[in-house]
Order: structure tokens, then sequence, then C-alpha cells
């Protein structure tokens, strides 16, 4: 039996959600201070894209053809449902069980953009500015993950955009 669009995009959807999730709790458990290290980031970004890439293929494989709005749709829905979830267990784990490392990683995060502002040259005044105004965002608060799930999820359309250009293959009895 043949599975639509929505239910295949959904299942994968479940799945990143699941493997984000375990490597956030890996990472948490294993080394907190690896959430502020930027391969992690591309990491999961490729994870995610190659995922959502791949929820089109399966449909494409069972259909024979896929559209542009179809590569498209399976992509998002996919990406939107894994990394929602995703979010959720980091909002769980840094609000709700471990409030103190959510402090630590808001504390090395603060380093960390000192560090970067003087290896480029910023001014002092400058560096002590972006600083004062850092230390005023705590970057895990419930608020804080929601907008960063956002605006992850408009890089991911924007990137699904591409990935649907690549997946999509034309309709042979249309052509």
């Amino acid at each position: 039996m043949e599975k639509s669009l929505k239910s295949i995009s959904i299942n994968n959807g479940l799945i990143l959600g699941l493997i984000l999730s375990v490597i956030t709790v890996a990472v948490y458990a294993i080394n907190l201070e690896l959430f502020t290290e930027w391969w992690l980031g591309i990491i999961l970004l490729l994870i995610a894209i190659g995922y959502g890439a791949y929820s089109g293929i399966t449909f494409k494989k069972q259909q024979g053809y896929l559209t542009f709005k179809e590569a498209f749709s399976s992509y998002f829905i996919t990406i939107a449902i894994g990394t929602l979830i995703a979010t959720i267990v980091s909002i769980v784990i840094f609000t709700f069980v471990d409030t103190e490392a959510a402090k630590h990683l808001n504390e090395l995060i603060l380093i960390s953009t000192k560090e970067t502002m003087e290896s480029f040259g910023a001014p002092q005044e400058a560096i002590q500015q972006a600083l004062i105004e850092a230390e005023k965002k705590d970057n895990f608060s419930i608020g804080s993950q929601i907008q960063a799930y956002v605006i992850r999820l408009i890089v991911y359309c924007i990137l699904g955009l591409i990935v649907s250009l690549i997946i999509k293959k034309n309709n042979p009895a249309e052509e």
C-alpha cells in the first residue's frame, strides 16, 4: 500500500526529531560546552537538511516522480516536525531540568563573543557595549528558544527551496 506524502513526511519528521533529540541529550550528558561549538550546529544543520531531502526522495521513489511543490512540502513538514521536537527537548532540559546549565552556557557564549570580537580587532568600548547587551539576553529561555526555532525554520525553508529544485523529477506522463 502506498503511503501519502503527508504520512511519509510526518513519519520522517518524527524520526528526525528523535535523532536531533538524542544528539541534544547526548551532548548535554557528555560535555555541555559542546553546545557552544560552531561545528555542532553545522552537523545538526546537515542532518536536518539531509533528512528533509530523504523524505522527498522516499516519496519520489514510491511515486516515480516528484513535483517541486511536493518536494518542498515533504521537506518542510519533515523539518518543521523534527526541529520542533528537538526544540521542545531543549526547552525541557534548560528550563525545567537544569537551569544552571543554561546559565553556564550563557556565560560561555559571552566569553566566546568577547574572544571573537577581539580576534576581529573590535574596539574595546564596542566589545564592552556588545557584552552588556548580550548579558541581558537569556539564550535558553522559552521565548529565546522559540524565536531560534522560527529563525531556523526560515533558514531551512530557504535551503529547502534549493533542495527541492535538486530532488524534483517531472511526471513523465506530462512531458
